[in-house]
């Protein structure tokens, strides 16, 4: 019996979804329908070119709501009939009445092998690979770049932003400004894989377990005559999650009269937690209020900031000797503000003819980055000691049968696709590991899929294993991701086929 996986999605992802995608994939669909093509099978591969927020990597997010997607893909009889009343520009209908029933039957049956929630991804590398028929195949791309590119972007983000808060505490603060209900639900779900420890999102805390965090807002201090009251009014409320809001009026003079209703409190056996920032110069007003509280007796109140941070804001507090203990993130993070969308494509890298013969496939340009690879990829990343070393695209001869080499036995050599100059030799007894795992067969679960709290620490024990510069934001070190020497001589044949056709 398939495993079957513990899916924590909202109410949207309980009702069908198979309209939640392009209309050219339905059209190339009927297409391939109407052609004899539907069945034929193929191999797509899911990939980002550039590197987000100009850093050097991305957190691979999003895969289970993908499963999720799929394993309750269907059309049904509202969906089918939606189709049926697309026209033409004359007038007909787009699809005719066998297509529609043959959608209306469908059952995925497709293979996907992925890397895991939480490992770094470097650009070209495949963050998923699919198998199946073509049609299939095809009908999946356009929800699967949205789910995955989304939550891959802010999983990053996260990331980056706990690199620069070195070891303090992150809470995603960024339903209210996130792009809608999913995309608050999905960014929040993201930023713990990330490094983020919780989120201000209730909703996101019932379903995916993540840890909820709150204090109140500017309207709680305004709401009473006096500053001093709605802090003991709130004391009096929630004891044991006292941190005051103090900067309503002024910061300095809020800290003075939350360190009163702190003393209130501890006169009932409770200590205050801390208080919040949200405005201010907050390197300079963290350090007077550390001063403040430690001199009042409240050495362990911490310190909290809001207020459109970032991971370059964050690093540059840091390093002015900001006395904050918790960023409350929010704009920045859940929008990726700097860089709002990954350039996750879907193509087609192999196919089968009429005789059941594996093809490779490549799409040439003009522009380097936006050249494919070809074959069924599986990726290779070697390590030591130390850490990695350098990851290597390989052709995954289980996969594909076309009769071109796979990488063999060590030493590999490894070839940059973007400067042939540079090059890598992996010699015997190297350690590796290859990304790319079964996740799904014939349209059906086969691996248990981890907590969300697991794919938090995996994730951070993987980056632990890059070199501490490939994370820095200004120039980060480039670490050699390239093709194996056979797939990149079997390349340039392709690119020199193609060419000498045209």
């Amino acid at each position: 019996m398939h495993a079957q996986p513990s899916l924590k999605m909202p109410w949207l992802y309980n009702q069908s979804l198979a309209l939640h995608t392009d209309l050219y994939e339905l059209t190339m669909a009927y297409g391939y329908w109407k052609k004899g093509l539907a069945d034929r099978q193929a191999i797509f591969h899911h990939f980002f070119r550039r590197r987000p927020f100009g850093g050097s990597f991305a957190i691979a997010a999003g895969l289970e709501t993908a499963i999720a997607y799929l394993q309750r893909l269907h059309f049904d009889p509202s969906d089918l009939a939606y189709l049926a009343s697309l026209k033409t520009p004359t007038g007909k209908p787009i699809f005719e009445k066998g297509f529609l029933d043959y959608l209306g039957s469908l059952k995925i049956r497709c293979d996907i092998d992925a890397a895991p929630e939480g490992t770094p991804i470097f650009p070209q590398e495949p963050i998923l690979r699919v198998q199946g028929p073509l049609l299939q195949a095809q009908l999946l791309e356009s929800a699967f770049l949205n789910i995955i590119n989304f939550q891959t972007l802010i999983a990053t983000k996260a990331a980056r932003i706990a690199f620069a808060a070195k070891g303090d505490s992150i809470i995603e603060f960024g339903l209210r400004r996130a792009h809608g209900i999913d995309g608050a639900f999905s960014a929040s779900r993201a930023a713990f894989i990330g490094g983020c420890e919780g989120t201000s999102n209730v909703m996101a805390g019932k379903l995916l377990g993540i840890p909820v965090r709150g204090t109140h807002a500017h309207s709680w201090v305004m709401a009473f005559d006096e500053e001093v009251e709605s802090f003991d009014a709130f004391a009096d409320v929630l004891p044991e999650n006292c941190i005051f809001l103090v900067d309503t009026y002024n910061s300095l003079e809020g800290v003075r009269k939350a360190i009163e209703s702190g003393k209130k409190l501890r006169l009932r056996g409770v200590e205050m937690a801390g208080v919040r920032l949200d405005s201010g110069d907050l390197a300079h007003l963290s350090m007077e209020i550390r001063r403040m509280l430690d001199e009042a007796g409240f050495p362990a109140a911490q310190i909290m900031a809001s207020n459109e941070l970032d991971e370059y804001l964050i690093n540059d507090l840091k390093h002015q000797g900001a006395k904050v203990n918790i960023w409350a993130v929010g704009t920045h993070l859940v929008t990726g503000k700097d860089q709002p969308g990954l350039d996750g494509v879907y193509k087609l890298s192999a196919l089968t003819d009429e005789k059941g013969v594996w093809h490779d496939k490549i799409k040439l340009s003009e522009q380097m980055v936006k050249m494919t690879n070809p074959g069924s990829l599986q990726v290779r990343r070697f390590y030591d000691e130390r850490g990695c070393i350098a990851d290597m695209m390989y052709k995954d001869t289980a996969k594909d049968t076309n009769k071109v080499a796979g990488p063999g036995q060590p030493p590999y050599t490894i070839i940059d696709q973007f400067d042939p100059a540079r090059e890598k030799r992996i010699g015997l007894g190297v350690l590796y590991r290859d990304l790319l795992q079964p996740v799904v067969r014939q349209g059906e679960l086969v691996a248990p899929l981890p907590s969300l709290q697991e794919i938090q620490k995996y994730a951070q024990e993987q980056l632990q294993m890059f070199h501490p510069t490939i994370r820095r934001f200004f120039n980060p070190q480039s670490y050699l991701v390239g093709l194996e020497k056979s797939l990149y001589a079997h390349k340039l044949q392709l690119i020199h086929q193609l060419q000498t056709q045209v």
